[in-house]
């Protein structure tokens, strides 16, 4: 790993970035590969919709139009992937939680946050993780609508977290007074999946 390393920081200096920002065992990709489970799911945003529901005082359901129609936030993060790949400086637009938190209006018990997809996927964060000011329900990446492989219409951002946290196909985010483990983290991957302490997996 040490080698491993050395090359991926000799690439990053010969390119003028900071190797301080790429995390222990990544290499940076200017490409953003496309990895997940199942196929790309089919949308009609004529039937589509986004929830908020769970330890909420007033559960929500939004229309695509609706979504759209609500105050909208840019950001650009650097994105890591389990799978060793980092890309940096991508900018995502979407919705930022507190938005939805307005008119949600969480409960005190409100401590996790389950993401739940297309085709039964799910992903667990703590609350604070979607309260992050880096943190989006995004529509569009690097000035682009998502495309459909990366989670059109919709894809959580969390990038203080290793990108499969980041739940592709985005359908409702349901808030939880106790966690409760994802689809990946059933398979033995781990909860935290905090990038800077590698946590990969959980045996």
């Amino acid at each position: 790993m040490t080698l491993f390393r050395s090359k991926a920081e000799q690439k990053l200096v010969e390119r003028g970035l900071d190797p301080a920002r790429l995390p222990p065992g990544q290499y940076l990709t200017d490409k953003w590969p496309v990895l997940h489970a199942g196929d790309v799911p089919e949308t009609d945003l004529a039937t589509w919709d986004f929830r908020v529901f769970g330890e909420v005082e007033r559960p929500l359901r939004l229309t695509w139009d609706e979504l759209r129609e609500l105050p909208a936030t840019e950001i650009t993060v650097d994105i890591h992937c389990v799978t060793r790949w980092s890309r940096f400086d991508t900018s995502f637009r979407g919705v930022h939680w507190r938005e939805l938190a307005k008119l949600v209006d969480p409960r005190r018990s409100a401590r996790f946050v389950v993401a739940h997809a297309e085709q039964g996927f799910s992903s667990n964060l703590p609350l604070a993780a979607l309260e992050d000011e880096d943190a989006l329900v995004a529509y569009e990446a690097d000035g682009e609508p998502l495309a459909p492989e990366h989670g059109w219409p919709l894809r959580l951002v969390v990038p203080s977290r290793y990108f499969w946290k980041s739940a592709k196909w985005l359908r409702g985010l349901e808030l939880r007074a106790a966690d409760e483990p994802g689809f990946w983290e059933r398979y033995g991957y781990h909860n935290e999946a905090d990038y800077w302490k590698e946590e990969r997996y959980s045996f």
